[in-house]
């Protein structure tokens, strides 16, 4: 059984925060996602009037999907991993780059139960932020089932954007 994945009350003030930061800039967000799979975009989009400050999501789940859709160097991920601060830092330069957004958030990391190591264990997750001011990044290392890696890891995302 898969633990409780709904985002309630919680982050609602997170995601009100992010509207009226985007409008007051008039400025769209757009993320790549790689461990959350698309939880970021589904979050932001069941708000209404998302369309205002939302511009789109990049599920980019394979190494091959952030070469298409965001640019990243094959050897960018050769050299460092898909769970690296250059990689991240890349997916959300590339989310500038291929979208109508001003500000992006990436996210990679191992959710688990398997793919990690002693050097990136599961729990390992990358944030990025991009905006006009630049790029910004953080290792976290979270703990407990899939599930629960991967809504800290939204919930750190998200709030990141604010901060």
């Amino acid at each position: 059984m898969h633990a409780d994945i709904s985002f309630p009350a919680e982050l609602i003030p997170t995601l009100s925060q992010i509207r009226q930061m985007l409008q007051s800039h008039q400025a769209m967000l757009a993320c790549a996602e790689s461990c959350t799979g698309g939880w970021i975009a589904k979050l932001i989009t069941d708000q209404p009037g998302s369309s205002i400050w939302f511009d789109r999501g990049f599920i980019t789940y394979s190494n091959a999907a952030k070469q298409q859709m965001l640019g990243i160097p094959e050897p960018l991920l050769k050299q460092y991993g898909a769970v690296s601060q250059p990689v991240a830092e890349a997916m959300a330069a590339g989310v500038i780059t291929h979208s109508s957004a001003e500000f992006a958030l990436a996210v990679t990391g191992i959710a688990g139960p398997g793919g990690g190591s002693i050097a990136k264990p599961v729990g390992t997750v990358w944030l990025a932020w991009a905006g006009p001011s630049g790029i910004r990044s953080c290792l976290r290392q979270f703990s407990g089932n899939r599930d629960q890696i991967r809504q800290a890891a939204v919930k750190a995302a998200l709030e990141g954007i604010v901060q």
